[in-house]
């Protein structure tokens, strides 16, 4: 049995969003190593020169962010609560996380984000924030000291966005034995079998088996021209095309 952990508009704007991260932190950390006056890939790529592919970059990725807070407001608050939420035996979890990122063994916790996504997802939206907000003055003010502290800024909160990205994507592709199967979460249909949703999220999990056990109508109910043997695939069917919550 699988679980749906996310649906197909938060899966695309995920997407979209650590493609723009990723392509514009290479075209940064390639003028941050002094490599202006040599075309990047990017650059020979789109005929515009690094600067420029930097700065539109950055002007997708504000957008992006924009069309979020008006498209997803729900999905954007439902993250804030859940990336905010503090439970008893979250240190603890916390402490216990560097043997079961290996072992599989994770603390139990009753969040939709575990504590180190929390942890994660506040210093990754800081960082972006932070490069959005710096990015937006640099191109706004020419010279002077405003500009410096501008640069600065950008370029510090570079360096903490990078080992971030580096852990985050260790932990998405599952290298890691604990995280085995958590890609699936966020790529393809977004569903995860059920071993893992509990091994890593339990309480979501144990909320989302009850959730769809109470929306299920009993086989009886069920109306189909298939045969009764065919009934759980009718289930399956409908429990997966229901709108999502």
């Amino acid at each position: 049995m699988k679980l749906q952990r996310y649906r197909l508009r938060t899966r695309l704007a995920h997407a979209a969003v650590y493609v723009v991260t990723l392509l514009l932190l290479f075209s940064g950390l390639w003028l941050l190593a002094g490599q202006e006056g040599r075309p990047s890939p990017l650059a020979r790529i789109t005929g515009l020169a690094d600067t420029t592919v930097h700065v539109w970059l950055g002007w997708a990725l504000l957008a992006l962010t924009l069309g979020m807070v008006l498209f997803m407001p729900r999905g954007l608050l439902a993250f804030a609560r859940e990336t905010l939420r503090y439970d008893r035996g979250d240190v603890a979890w916390l402490l216990s996380w560097p043997r079961a990122a290996l072992t599989g063994r994770f603390a139990r916790h009753e969040g939709h984000f575990d504590p180190g996504q929390r942890v994660a997802n506040l210093l990754i939206v800081a960082c972006l924030v932070a490069l959005l907000g710096s990015g937006v003055g640099l191109v706004s003010v020419h010279g002077g000291l405003a500009f410096v502290w501008l640069a600065r800024i950008h370029t510090w909160a570079t360096y903490l966005l990078l080992p971030l990205i580096a852990g985050h994507v260790l932990i998405a592709v599952g290298v890691l034995p604990g995280y085995r199967d958590v890609w699936r979460s966020m790529h393809l249909s977004g569903r995860i079998p059920e071993g893992t949703a509990r091994r890593l999220w339990p309480g979501w999990a144990e909320r989302t088996l009850a959730d769809d056990a109470e929306a299920i109508p009993h086989p009886e109910q069920v109306r189909s021209p298939r045969e009764d043997g065919q009934a759980e695939e009718v289930l399956d069917e409908w429990r997966y095309d229901r709108p999502l919550k």
